[in-house]
């Protein structure tokens, strides 16, 4: 037997046999591969998934939410305004001629019935001359008709009561016609003694007028003409002599816009304020109303009125007029920053219980500066964003900025484990 055949399969070398080794290898290379393969393709999808999310999430807008809040029980609105006397009356003259003296300048207080100025009036005073002289003419005729009248009354008495017989019909006639005769001219000449009289009363009238007085207790508050002018009777293109005016009480007029029309009422308070004198306050209360609304301006003319002692309220002044009014129980107040001017109006976003915002529109109020006040449109139970982004829109889903906003997206696997 030779050598080879000696060797029994025990006796064989080890290195045929470690052959099957790296087929196992491979297996399992090939599988770690795999499982690393599908590991990573999961791990993507995961993150894809979860950048997804979060982009998202991120998307949509953070906002701040404020609630209504209830206006003051009562409201204070300030109106300009406008002072004028209690009575003012221009001045104007009543005759014609030429100015021979005025007593009082502006700021000079008068009575009533005092004299202003005197005016010289040659035309009125040479009329009056003549009417007088036509008076006495008048006079003297209506003693010659009336004598006449008599002599004829007394004639035709002694012929109506002669005889039969005596005096013919056609005398007694003729009689009976001068004695009318005689009455109807002495009826003339009264007619025109009564128009003389007239005429002279007339004249008489106008010489008062030479006399330019007040027309009541006050202060002047214009003098127009000095001495010499020459002075036109009436008002029709003529400037005015004196304007006097009674300043013991004067009136306050404001316009009220129509939305506060409502609560204007007789016995309304008011504080006015003057520029000329700060920190100082005048009461004042409203006593009537136009009653209606003008129509270019929408506004309602309210007169107000102030006693005026130590007339300090100068007529002419502007003035500002705190009007202490109800509230309305629907007007809330909202930040001016909460309101979106649109196309359609002034609106606020109003987040509902699902976090989508609805857009609201709003009646406005007054602008108080950081609030406005909202007349109609909202409830105090209304969630609103405050300062909108110019985006937001209906329907948009929003996320209230108490509640937590989402992170950053997984990078990897260990910013993953965290984030789990």
């Amino acid at each position: 037997m030779s050598e080879h055949e000696d060797q029994t399969p025990e006796s064989i070398p080890a290195k045929r046999q470690p052959r099957k080794m790296p087929r196992l290898l491979s297996v399992s290379a090939v599988a770690l591969v795999i499982a690393v393969a599908a590991e990573g393709i999961w791990h993507r999808q995961s993150q894809e998934k979860a950048v997804a999310a979060w982009t998202d999430a991120a998307a949509i807008p953070t906002v701040d939410i404020v609630h209504p809040t209830k206006g003051a029980p009562r409201q204070q609105i300030v109106l300009p305004g406008d002072i004028h006397a209690w009575y003012e009356a221009p001045i104007y003259a009543r005759v014609n001629g030429y100015l021979k003296n005025w007593y009082f300048d502006f700021g000079a207080q008068v009575k009533k019935g005092q004299v202003l100025a005197d005016i010289e009036t040659p035309e009125i005073d040479a009329q009056l001359t003549a009417a007088k002289a036509k008076l006495n003419a008048a006079s003297a005729a209506v003693k010659v008709r009336d004598a006449e009248a008599q002599f004829a009354k007394t004639t035709y008495a002694r012929w109506q009561n002669s005889p039969p017989g005596v005096v013919s019909v056609q005398e007694r006639e003729t009689k009976q016609a001068d004695y009318e005769s005689g009455i109807a001219r002495l009826n003339a000449a009264k007619a025109d003694m009564a128009a003389a009289q007239a005429d002279i009363d007339r004249l008489q009238s106008l010489e008062n007028f030479k006399q330019v007085v007040a027309p009541f207790d006050g202060t002047v508050t214009a003098r127009e003409t000095d001495i010499g002018a020459l002075i036109n009777a009436g008002s029709a293109g003529n400037a005015q002599l004196f304007s006097v005016a009674d300043t013991h009480k004067v009136r306050i007029y404001v316009k009220v816009p129509q939305r506060l029309t409502g609560n204007i009422h007789p016995g309304l308070t008011a504080e006015l304020r003057l520029p000329q004198y700060p920190g100082k306050v005048f009461t004042a209360k409203a006593t009537t109303t136009t009653r209606s609304v003008n129509t270019s301006s929408r506004t309602l003319l309210v007169e107000l009125q102030a006693d005026n002692p130590d007339g300090l309220l100068q007529p002419g002044t502007y003035v500002e007029a705190q009007l202490n009014l109800p509230s309305d129980p629907n007007t809330v107040l909202i930040p001016a920053s909460a309101i979106l001017f649109r196309q359609h109006g002034l609106e606020v976003a109003v987040v509902g219980d699902d976090d989508k915002v609805t857009l609201k529109k709003i009646g406005l109020g007054r602008n108080l500066g950081v609030q406005v006040e909202v007349t109609d449109g909202l409830l105090l139970s209304d969630r609103i964003v405050d300062s909108p982004p110019d985006s937001l829109g209906f329907g948009d889903i929003v996320r209230i900025a108490s509640r937590p906003a989402p992170g950053n997206p997984p990078n990897g696997p260990e910013e993953e484990a965290e984030a789990n």
